[in-house]
């Protein structure tokens, strides 16, 4: 078992920043690759941004492309996600997950292929 904790969410006003943190426990952290995704109200869970096992692959989803970079220090248990120039549109409970990748560079950006989430973190970001 792996348990996942976020924190870091709130509100903020567009062209804002956010930094969202994932604290890991349970079963070696740097074993899982790790991923955000995100959920708004009325829409389905969306893919935000991955990276691996050892941290040396990253991959995001375009609409966050150039203004989200997501980091891990296996050392402290954590992943983060900095979120830069913020828009409406991101407003979303922000979740991170950890999945069981084939090897050290891969990730995956399908939510069906993690298998430990987190509760999530609201973030709200005004016009």
């Amino acid at each position: 078992q792996v348990q996942l904790v976020e924190s870091g969410g709130g509100l903020v006003q567009a062209g804002g920043s956010l930094r969202l943190s994932c604290a890991a426990s349970g079963r070696t952290f740097r074993n899982y690759a790790m991923g955000w995704f995100r959920q708004a109200p009325g829409k389905e869970r969306e893919f935000v941004a991955a990276i691996s096992r050892n941290g040396g692959n990253t991959y995001y989803a375009d609409s966050v492309k150039g203004r989200f970079t997501i980091s891990r220090e296996n050392a402290k248990n954590t992943v983060t996600l900095q979120m830069t120039s913020l828009k409406p549109e991101d407003t979303a409970v922000y979740s991170c997950a950890a999945d069981s990748p084939l090897g050290p560079i891969s990730i995956a950006t399908n939510p069906t292929e993690y298998d430990y989430w987190g509760q999530g973190t609201q973030v709200t970001v005004s016009s």
